[in-house]
């Protein structure tokens, strides 16, 4: 395997451990959860939330931190803490734990999904290869296909809650090795491998505030449906054990997605594509609510996986091509706003859900943000054919 592929595959597994298992592990099991523990719908909402703060704490170290060794020494913590708190996970049903526990587990997906990316985007970069994150975020939609598929396995062998904690924990720890091995240690040199200097060249201002509000909407319609997707399913009529395997579509859509976004980015430019990716998410928001069929839910599902990862993996890509030789510091900035919707938005919709019985609220909330982001990506548009220097990152 070439040092590319081996980077890239690092990146990859980090994204499958940080983010499938210790984050979206919990999206599967869930209505286990509520089916065989004391917990209710209000209470895996705050959970969900609990794991968002921790991953806007994440977020923080990532933006705050600007020294790449330190950041590598971040990075191989959080494969750890994703690990520990998987299996953490099994141990206990006190419910202060479990919130701490989720807390860890959020700040530990920043390693796959802030500090692998900003690592292997520098590498790339340093190394000449074409700077786009399209094939490390494979990892997001495959740990999503992955946790659905282990769910139902662990399901026919009759594991109950506990144990399908633990075969994660275990299913974690696997991957987490090769993680650890091909990240290479980082390149701190201020030029590529051919002696070429690194300048950053960041946006304008108002571009930048645009974008980060744009960014919040999505998280707000990002982390409804990553977090409720299989208990709305479970749900509705005629689709009790149907979610996981909507979960599953969700992934399986996920995991090519990103290199799609990163062509079609490359023909339209970045916001082109970012706008037309949050329509497409509006629509994949909202199908569950308005056609409540296995049909539908699949098709939202598709619509959605394929979607939200387009989302993240533009915006990561132009953070760090704004910023080359420290890439996380606007990723990090970035990943704050779509963070703060992940803490106050599961908890809103987890407490209306609980009290009108259907998430369709939560949903219909969640469409209007999109919407709103949509409408921002036009702005952003109009302002980047206006002065196109603030979207190089010149003005």
């Amino acid at each position: 395997m070439d040092a590319r592929l081996r980077v890239l595959f690092a990146g990859i597994l980090s994204l499958i451990v940080t983010v499938g298992v210790a984050r979206f592990a919990y999206t599967p099991l869930l209505p286990v959860m509520l089916s065989q523990t004391a917990l209710d719908t209000a209470g895996g909402g705050w959970l969900a939330s609990f794991n968002y703060i921790g991953y806007l704490g994440g977020a923080l170290a990532a933006a705050a931190i600007s020294d790449l060794r330190l950041k590598d020494r971040l990075y191989r913590l959080c494969l750890v803490l994703a690990v520990l708190t998987t299996l953490a996970m099994a141990l206990t049903e006190h419910y202060l734990l479990w919130s701490l526990l989720r807390l860890v587990a959020g700040f530990s997906a920043a390693g796959g999904l802030l500090l692998a990316s900003a690592l292997i985007l520098n590498w790339l970069i340093r190394h000449q290869h074409r700077s786009e994150l399209g094939i490390h975020f494979i990892g997001m939609g495959a740990g999503i296909a992955l946790c659905s598929l282990i769910v139902e396995l662990f399901a026919a062998s009759g594991l109950d809650w506990r144990g399908q904690w633990l075969g994660f924990a275990l299913f974690a720890a696997l991957l987490a090795i090769p993680a650890w091995r091909w990240m290479p240690a980082p390149d701190t040199g201020g030029k590529t491998t051919s002696g070429q200097s690194l300048v950053d060249q960041p946006p304008g201002r108002l571009f930048h505030r645009l974008l980060l509000v744009a960014y919040f909407c999505a998280g707000w319609g990002y982390v409804i449906s990553a977090t409720f997707i299989v208990d709305i399913v479970q749900r509705q009529p005629g689709l009790a054990g149907a979610g996981n395997w909507v979960f599953l579509a969700l992934g399986v859509a996920a995991a090519p997605a990103v290199i799609l976004w990163d062509r079609l980015a490359r023909r339209t430019g970045y916001v082109p594509a970012l706008f037309l990716a949050y329509v497409l998410q509006l629509f994949g928001i909202l199908l569950p609510a308005l056609w409540p069929t296995l049909s539908g839910a699949l098709l939202g599902a598709v619509l959605f996986g394929g979607t939200f990862i387009g989302c993240v993996g533009l915006v990561l890509t132009m953070a760090g091509r704004f910023y080359p030789t420290k890439p996380a510091r606007l990723m990090g900035r970035m990943t704050l706003a779509y963070g703060l919707a992940q803490i106050l938005a599961p908890a809103i919709t987890g407490v209306l859900a609980e009290r009108l019985g259907s998430y369709d609220l939560g949903l219909y909330i969640a469409a209007t943000m999109v919407a709103v982001g949509a409408g921002l990506m036009t702005l952003l548009w109009r302002l980047e054919g206006s002065e196109p220097a603030l979207a190089r990152g010149t003005g």
